[in-house]
C-alpha cells in the first residue's frame, strides 16, 4: 500500500505500530560509542554510509529516523541533516566543487548563498557566475562552461518569488554533466525534486518542518548511491553535525506538518488575494497568481504552496512609508525565518542584491509569512496598517 502524505508523517521514523513501546522515537544524545571488541570497531567502521551508531558526529538513531522521514518527504533515497539551513546548502557545495570550478547560480538567490559564494568559494578559487531565473532550457545551456560542475536553483526565488522552470534547466545542466542543485524550502511537499531532474535537494528543516520557530537544522537529500558517496563523505570530513535535541523536536514537527503547512496556505492565499485588491498594492509576488513570475511553470510542477509571499507597493509610497505601516502592525512580528506558527513581516528591498540585471519592480517590497491566527484579524490588521502607509 502506497501512503499518502498525512499517513507517511504519522509513521516516518518510528518503529511501527505492532511493536511494543512508546510511540515516539527515543532521543539518543552521545559522543562515545563503545564496541564489544576491536573486529566489531573495524567492521563496523567500514559501513559509515548506512544508519550506523559509530561515533556522536556520525550520527544516532535520532538522526537517522529524521533523515529517513526527509528523505521520504523529498522523494529521494539517502538525507544527511545538518546544523542549519545555511550549512545544508554550503556543506554540498563544499563538498563537491573543487578549485578551477565554475558555479551558476540564480540571481533570486538567498543572500547568505550569494554572500558564501562571493567570499569563502572565491577564496578556494571556485567562480561563480548569476543567471537570470527566468532562463530557458537554451539560454541556460549557452552559460555552461567546460569548468561549470553545478547548477543552482531556488524555486520560487528569494524575496522575489521567480519560479524557474527546473525541469528545463536540468535537461541543459545533465546534457554537459553539471549537477543541479536546488534550495527546496518554499516547496516542501509541493514540488518533488527528483521527479523533476534535481540531484541535490536543501531544506531549511527551522522553517515548516520545525514549525514552531525554536529549532536551527538543515537537510540535504539525494537519489543515487553515488550522490549519496561523495555527499556523506563530505559531510564527516567538514564536520558537519545537527544537535539530536533539534532532530528530535523537528521530528515532533513533521507529525503536524501537513495541517500546518494546508492551513498557512490557504491563509496565505486568502491574503494575497485581498492585497492584490488594494489600491496601494501595485503587484503580489505569490507563485500562484499570475502577477507572480512564473506563475504557469507553479501550476504544472507544484501541486500548492506555503504561507509566504511578497508584496510589490505603488512606486509613490517611499521606504520610509512601509517601515511605518511595518512598525504599526500589531499581529505581524518583524523578524526573519518563516514557517513557524506566527506572521511575520520584513521590508526586503534594501537586502535585495542583483547583478544579472533581475529583480527591478515598481516600488518597495515587503515579505510576508502567514501564520495560524485568524485570517480575519490579520486583514484587519493590515487594513490599519495600509491607512498608516498611506499618511506617512
Amino acid at each position: 500500500m502506497t501512503e499518502k502524505f498525512e499517513t507517511a508523517l504519522i509513521h516516518a521514523g518510528r518503529a511501527g505500530t505492532k511493536t511494543y513501546g512508546y510511540v515516539n522515537p527515543k532521543l539518543t544524545r552521545g559522543s562515545t560509542v563503545l564496541y564489544p571488541d576491536m573486529a566489531t570497531k573495524l567492521t563496523l567502521g567500514k559501513r559509515y554510509l548506512e544508519p550506523v551508531e559509530l561515533y556522536g558526529i556520525c550520527g544516532t538513531d535520532t538522526h537517522f529516523a529524521l533523515e529517513a522521514a526527509i528523505a521520504g518527504i523529498e522523494g529521494g533515497s539517502h538525507c544527511q541533516v545538518v546544523g542549519s539551513g545555511l550549512a545544508a546548502i554550503t556543506m554540498p557545495l563544499l563538498a563537491y566543487l573543487s578549485a578551477g570550478d565554475h558555479l551558476l547560480v540564480p540571481d533570486s538567490v538567498y543572500g547568505p548563498t550569494r554572500t558564501f559564494c562571493g567570499t569563502v568559494l572565491r577564496r578556494f578559487g571556485i567562480e561563480t557566475s548569476y543567471y537570470n531565473p527566468m532562463l530557458n532550457e537554451a539560454g541556460l545551456a549557452a552559460l555552461i562552461r567546460n569548468n561549470t560542475k553545478v547548477l543552482f536553483t531556488e524555486s520560487p526565488g528569494s524575496h522575489t518569488f521567480e519560479v524557474q522552470d527546473i525541469p528545463a534547466l536540468a535537461r541543459a545542466a545533465h546534457a554537459r554533466g553539471v549537477k543541479v542543485f536546488m534550495d527546496n524550502t518554499w516547496g516542501i511537499h509541493h514540488f518533488q525534486p527528483f521527479v523533476h531532474g534535481v540531484d541535490v535537494s536543501i531544506q531549511a528543516l527551522t522553517k515548516y518542518v520545525g514549525g514552531h520557530s525554536d529549532i536551527i537544522l538543515g537537510a540535504v537529500t539525494v537519489n543515487s548511491d553515488p550522490d549519496w558517496a561523495w555527499l556523506r563523505k563530505g559531510s564527516l570530513e567538514l564536520g558537519q553535525y545537527a544537535s539530536p535535541d533539534d532532530c528530535w523536536l523537528a521530528l515532533r514537527g513533521l507529525r503536524t506538518l501537513s495541517v500546518r503547512l494546508r492551513a498557512q496556505e490557504q491563509a496565505a492565499l486568502t491574503m494575497a488575494h485581498w492585497f492584490a485588491e488594494q489600491s496601494e498594492v501595485a503587484r503580489v509576488l505569490h507563485p500562484a497568481l499570475p502577477s507572480c513570475p512564473g506563475h504557469e511553470v507553479f501550476k504544472r510542477d507544484f501541486t500548492g504552496g506555503c504561507g509566504l509571499f511578497g508584496v510589490v507597493f505603488q512606486p509613490q509610497f517611499s521606504a520610509a512609508a512601509v517601515v511605518a505601516m511595518i512598525d504599526s502592525l500589531k499581529l505581524f512580528g518583524i523578524g526573519a525565518s518563516w514557517g513557524g506558527y506566527e506572521s511575520l513581516v520584513l521590508p526586503t528591498t534594501g537586502t535585495i542584491s542583483r547583478s544579472a540585471g533581475t529583480g527591478v519592480f515598481e516600488g518597495e517590497i515587503a515579505r510576508f509569512q502567514i501564520g495560524l491566527e485568524n485570517i480575519d484579524d490579520l486583514i484587519a490588521d493590515m487594513t490599519q496598517g495600509l491607512a498608516v502607509l498611506r499618511a506617512a
